[in-house]
């Protein structure tokens, strides 16, 4: 069951959605100004939501969402995947509450008092076990018996085919196929001119045949609308609010190589706008994003600038680890970066097969092992 907390007419969950939307102003203020993103954005999400005292205003905040789980089992097994739904459940009395951590950088933002602490990467265990630079003084970290390395929290559907999903597309790469890039516009709709830089550079690959491109502007149809005045080129198939007929159209890519063309997906129903993206992962080439929560799933991706500057650190974990592009923070440095992986098509094939290596090593199980925990099931 998903319980989502934004979805009530209650005190709490108007607070999420009025805190949703300052977020998102917010991050597309922080693309127009540098002075905003220099001053207040990247400092914000980088150390000020790290202090432990941002923390206890959430928690006072989160009690606004206690009468929702009024009538819900204090002993449901409950995986949180944001801190405010982790720390409601803890003051509503549930017992076996896991916090799925997204963000590879540590912040006192995410701690959850009572909860088991799931995070994805070793980085991320450092930071809470030791809650370095958290405060002023030393503190105490999060003891072993709250905190669990998990591995990426990853869909069950994007795991169970990923070899043959790789198979596929070093098959593409390795006869010439066009090469399937997913786009995506993130939640806020922000970064417009980069886009506006990428689909420019990309509609004369698009014309040889060499590159089929797919557009997931989740819910932000004006980003669609503007760029159709500005690229008097972008000629799309379109999928406006057609999420059946979207899915339809995804099963057939598994066997037809030959798809060309650009492709534009968007829904008005939030759901159905970021699922689109889990639809069209497995088969594409490549997914371009900001170094988000999508930074951590099993393809190879292209990672686009940061917005706020907790994300800077999911990019050096996909660097380092081998399944990712360094960050290209600029519209030129994107546009250097198409070109190489589609000139040295080895790069895309070398990230497939680290991407198989990652998956035998159990580095995208997070998300099975957050139901074993939140179920106290052994490791």
């Amino acid at each position: 069951y998903w319980l989502d907390l934004a979805s009530f007419d209650a005190t709490g969950s108007k607070m999420i959605r009025e805190q949703n939307d300052m977020y998102s102003l917010a991050s597309r203020i922080s693309q127009k100004s540098k002075l905003f993103n220099k001053f207040v954005w990247e400092p914000l999400n980088c150390e000020g939501f790290k202090k432990i005292s941002y923390n206890a205003k959430d928690q006072k905040n989160s009690e606004l969402l206690v009468p929702i789980f009024k009538n819900i089992p204090k002993n449901i097994p409950y995986i949180a995947t944001h801190v405010w739904p982790s720390q409601a459940a803890i003051h509503a009395g549930m017992t076996n509450v896991v916090n799925a951590i997204p963000d590879n950088w540590p912040m006192g933002l995410h701690l959850s008092e009572g909860a088991m602490h799931a995070v994805q990467t070793p980085f991320a265990y450092f930071g809470y076990k030791t809650l370095n630079g958290f405060d002023k003084k030393p503190l105490n970290g999060i003891p072993e018996s709250d905190l669990k390395m998990v591995g990426c929290f990853i869909d069950h559907e994007l795991l169970v085919d990923l070899e043959n999903d790789n198979k596929r597309r070093k098959a593409r790469l390795a006869n010439g196929k066009p090469i399937r890039i997913l786009m995506t516009v993130g939640g806020a709709g922000a970064g417009y001119d980069m886009y506006l830089a990428m689909i420019k550079h990309l509609i004369p690959y698009v014309k040889e045949g060499k590159v089929t491109l797919f557009i997931n502007f989740g819910d932000h149809k004006s980003v669609y609308e503007k760029l159709l005045v500005d690229v008097t080129e972008l000629k799309a198939e379109i999928y406006f609010n057609e999420y059946g007929k979207l899915k339809e159209f995804a099963g057939k890519l598994k066997d037809d190589n030959d798809i060309n063309g650009i492709y534009a997906i968007y829904n008005e129903n939030i759901f159905e706008a970021v699922y689109s993206t889990n639809l069209l992962m497995p088969v594409s080439d490549i997914l371009v994003t900001k170094p988000s929560e999508l930074a951590y799933y099993p393809i190879p991706k292209l990672f686009m600038r940061h917005i706020g500057g907790h994300e800077v650190y999911g990019a050096i974990n996909g660097r380092e680890i081998g399944d990712s592009t360094p960050e290209c923070p600029t519209k030129e440095s994107i546009c250097e970066m198409f070109d190489k992986l589609l000139e040295d098509k080895e790069i895309l094939a070398h990230m497939c097969d680290r991407i198989d290596e990652l998956k035998a090593q159990g580095h995208y199980n997070g998300a099975y092992e957050c139901v074993k925990l939140a179920a106290k099931k052994k490791k």
